[in-house]
C-alpha cells in the first residue's frame, strides 16, 4: 500500500468587501497574464476614470486615470452626476481599449474610445463614435478576432431600454455592419437594463447586465445565445444577484452592474457595485463602492456566491495574497504632484493649485468660482471611505478682507455641502464660519473669532454626525458644531456620486492672497 500523497491546499485568501471603499462605482475589469486592471466611473470629477491594478483581486492600487489631460475632453459646465459614466476596459491585440460615454457634455458628448499600451501610462485622445447611441458601452472580442461594440439606449421615457450590438473597426474608430438588438431586460416590465458585458462560455455567448436602476432595486441578470447576434434566452433563475428583497435596512444595498473575470486557473469572479447605507433610511454617503464575489457555472449559467446568493463581508479567492504598501494617513504635500486619490471638479483650464510655490505645502489660489456653481472652483478633494473618520488640515491663511475664504469642506454637490472656512472679519482680523448648504440654501451654523497664526481645521464623523473643529495649530481646536450628514447622501440629494472631503479657497474678486495647506490627514476610525 503506497503512502498518501501530501497535497498542499491551493493558495487562497479572504478578500474583505468592499475591495474599493468609497465612491468607486461601475467597475470594469480585465486580466493580462497574472495582472488584473480595473476602471470605475468618475462623473464630473477630474482626473477622470480612475484605474487600479491587482495581482489577487482583493488588493488594488491606484495607477492613474484614463482622462488626465484637460485637452482630452471637456467636462466644463457638466451637471452634478453628469460627465463620465460607466466605462468598459479590455485588453486585446496587445493593447488596452476603453470605451465610455460622456453624458451631457456642453461642448461634446456621446460614446468614445481610448487606447493605451500601458494602463498606467498615457492614454490616447478620444475617438468619438457618433454611430453609438445611448450609454454604458462595452467591447467584445470574439474567437475569430472580430471586435464588437455593445451599448444601451432608452426606448421610452419610463426607463425601458435595449441592448444593441454592432461590429467596430478599432483601427479606424468606426462602427461596421448591421446593428442587432440583443435584449430588453430579463424581468417583466424591466427598467434600466444596462451595463452589458458579453463573454464566451463553452458553446454560448453569455450576456451579463444590470437591471432595475442603480439604487435599491439594482440587480444582475443574464441571458445567453449560441449565436453572437441572438436570439438571447432569458436565464430562468434571474436575477442571479440582487439585494432588493432584503430591505433598505440591510447593511449592503443596490448590488449590481457586474463584470466577470477568469483567473489563469479557470476560477471566475465578479467585480460589481453596491452601497453601504448607515444612519437609517438608506443614506449611503460613501456612494456606490466596488465589491468582489465568487462565480461558479451550473448548467451553463453563472451563479454568484453559491450557497448565499448575496454579497458577503468577505469572499474566498483562490489566489495567493498580494497586498500593496499602504499609504500613510497624512499627505505632507512634498511630492511633485498630487497623488491619485485627489480629485478636482470638472476640467481645470487654468492652474489654481501649486506644490512648488511654497515647498511642502499645497497652495490654493482664491477663485471667484464657488462650490455652489457648475464650474471648476479652487477645490482639491478625496473620497470619504469610512462611516467613521477623521479629516484634518493645517492652514496658513491671512485674509485681507471679508469674502476671502479658505478651509475644509465636506462636499456632495453644488446644493449639498458643508463649509468650514476662515474669512476676514472686516476689522483686520479673521473668523471661522461653519455653513451648511442644503437644497441650495446656506445656513450659518456657527462663527468663532480667530487669532493670527497657523490653524488646524477638522471634521470628525461618527456615523451621520459630522463634528467640525477649528483652532490654533499649537493648541486645542474647539468645536463649532455638529451637522446631520444625511444631506451628503444620494438618498437625500439625488445623483450617483459620494461625499468628498477637501480643501477649498474662494474670493469674489481677484486677489493676491493665497491659502497654504501644510498637510492633510484622513483616517478611518
Amino acid at each position: 500500500m503506497s503512502a498518501p500523497v501530501d497535497r498542499a491546499a491551493p493558495p487562497h485568501q479572504d478578500a474583505r468587501n468592499p475591495v474599493l471603499p468609497g465612491f468607486h462605482p461601475d467597475p470594469s475589469v480585465c486580466r493580462v497574464g497574472e495582472d488584473y486592471y480595473l476602471v470605475t466611473s468618475s462623473f464630473e470629477y477630474f482626473p477622470g476614470l480612475p484605474l487600479f491594478h491587482s495581482r489577487d483581486l482583493a488588493h488594488w492600487r491606484p495607477i492613474g486615470h484614463a482622462v488626465d489631460r484637460p485637452g482630452q475632453l471637456a467636462l466644463d459646465g457638466v451637471r452634478p452626476s453628469g460627465g463620465l459614466y460607466a466605462a468598459s476596459l479590455h485588453h486585446a491585440r496587445g493593447r488596452f481599449h476603453l470605451v465610455c460615454t460622456l453624458v451631457d457634455g456642453l461642448q461634446q458628448d456621446g460614446t468614445f474610445l481610448l487606447t493605451a499600451d500601458d494602463p498606467a501610462g498615457a492614454w490616447s485622445d478620444p475617438v468619438w463614435l457618433p454611430g453609438a447611441p445611448g450609454f454604458d458601452p462595452s467591447l467584445f472580442f470574439d474567437d475569430d478576432g472580430s471586435a464588437h461594440l455593445l451599448g444601451t439606449r432608452p426606448t421610452d421615457e419610463e426607463g425601458r431600454t435595449e441592448i444593441w450590438l454592432r461590429g467596430i473597426d478599432l483601427d479606424r474608430g468606426v462602427l461596421t455592419g448591421e446593428e442587432h438588438v440583443l435584449f430588453r431586460g430579463a424581468l417583466v416590465d424591466a427598467r434600466w437594463a444596462e451595463g452589458p458585458h458579453l463573454y464566451r462560455h463553452e458553446d454560448h455567448y453569455v450576456l451579463v447586465l444590470a437591471e432595475g436602476g442603480t439604487e435599491h432595486d439594482h440587480a444582475v441578470t443574464v441571458a445567453r445565445s449560441r449565436r453572437l447576434t441572438g436570439p438571447y434566452r432569458n436565464n430562468p433563475r434571474n436575477p442571479v444577484l440582487t439585494h432588493r428583497h432584503l430591505g433598505i435596512w440591510h447593511p449592503v444595498t443596490g448590488a449590481g452592474h457586474a463584470d466577470l473575470v477568469r483567473t489563469p486557473a479557470g476560477d471566475w469572479y465578479a467585480l460589481l457595485l453596491a452601497s453601504r447605507p448607515y444612519g437609517g433610511g438608506g443614506h449611503a454617503n460613501l456612494g456606490r463602492e466596488t465589491f468582489v464575489a465568487r462565480v461558479v457555472w451550473e448548467d451553463g449559467w453563472p451563479v454568484v456566491n453559491p450557497g448565499s446568493g448575496r454579497l458577503e463581508e468577505s469572499t474566498r479567492i483562490a489566489l495567493p495574497p498580494h497586498p500593496w504598501p499602504e499609504p500613510g494617513p497624512v499627505d505632507h504635500f512634498d511630492a511633485p504632484e498630487l497623488g491619485p486619490h485627489w480629485s478636482l471638479l470638472r476640467t481645470p483650464r487654468a492652474a489654481f493649485h501649486s506644490l512648488d510655490e511654497r515647498p511642502g505645502h499645497l497652495r490654493l489660489r482664491l477663485l471667484s468660482q464657488t462650490l455652489a456653481e457648475r464650474v471648476t472652483p479652487s477645490f482639491v478633494g478625496r473620497r470619504q471611505q469610512h462611516a467613521d473618520f477623521t479629516a484634518e488640515a493645517a492652514l496658513d491663511f491671512a485674509p485681507a478682507a471679508p469674502g476671502e475664504q479658505a478651509g475644509l469642506v465636506a462636499y456632495y454637490d453644488p446644493d449639498h455641502h458643508v463649509r468650514l472656512l476662515v474669512d476676514g472679519d472686516g476689522t483686520g482680523g479673521r473668523v471661522a464660519r461653519l455653513t451648511v448648504r442644503d437644497g441650495g440654501r446656506d445656513t450659518v451654523r456657527a462663527e468663532l473669532p480667530l487669532a493670527s497664526g497657523p490653524l488646524v481645521l477638522g471634521a470628525v464623523a461618527r456615523g451621520q454626525q459630522y463634528t467640525f473643529r477649528c483652532g490654533p495649530a499649537d493648541g486645542a481646536a474647539p468645536e463649532l458644531g455638529t451637522v446631520d450628514g444625511r444631506i451628503l447622501s444620494s438618498r437625500h440629494a439625488g445623483g450617483f456620486t459620494g461625499c468628498h472631503l477637501g480643501l477649498y479657497a474662494t474670493a469674489p474678486y481677484p486677489t493676491a492672497t493665497r491659502a497654504d495647506f501644510d498637510w492633510f490627514r484622513y483616517a478611518g476610525a
